[in-house]
């Protein structure tokens, strides 16, 4: 259950600051919230292990977004695009991670993250902002790796002795 709360309290967090802020925060929630939320996805993917994989994840989505709103309804439009863009990115990151599903989790997890980081550092900006923003897309992109990398040690770390690694 943690797993589940800090997956939706991370998507949320990023919601509402990038929202408040604006585009500068985008890379320091990149770092910090993305890429936590990015392996987070990892390691549910690896505790669902198949069972009912998309259901859940797209009720995680949806429910980050519609919190984001009901806290903040400034922040729709960057629930709107952050709920797709995270589906999208979902989607690239479970294919990459269950093709890798006999690697060590390191290396399905970093793999897949930055497959999925590519995919959210491009849509999420230009829907949420309304437009291509090449240094945000880069900067976010960079960050997401450094801070899906990080996080993957730090679950991996903390959880070595669960599922499957």
């Amino acid at each position: 259950m943690s797993l589940i709360i800090g997956y939706i309290s991370a998507l949320v967090l990023a919601n509402l600051s990038v929202a408040h802020f604006g585009p500068w925060v985008s890379p320091i929630n990149a770092f910090l919230l993305i890429g936590l939320d990015l392996a987070l996805r990892d390691k549910l993917h690896d505790l669902w292990n198949g069972s009912m994989l998309w259901p859940k994840m797209l009720g995680l989505i949806a429910s980050a977004g519609a919190m984001s709103y009901l806290l903040n309804p400034a922040a729709g439009k960057v629930a709107v695009a952050s709920v797709i863009a995270f589906c999208a990115a979902g989607l690239v990151d479970a294919v990459v991670y269950h093709y890798l599903r006999h690697k060590p989790f390191m290396q399905r997890s970093n793999v897949s993250n930055g497959a999925a980081a590519l995919v959210d550092s491009v849509m999420f900006p230009t829907i949420a902002f309304g437009g291509l923003m090449p240094s945000i897309v880069v900067s976010q992109f960079a960050s997401k790796i450094a801070g899906g990398a990080l996080w993957s040690f730090v679950i991996w770390k903390l959880t070595r002795r669960d599922v499957t690694q």
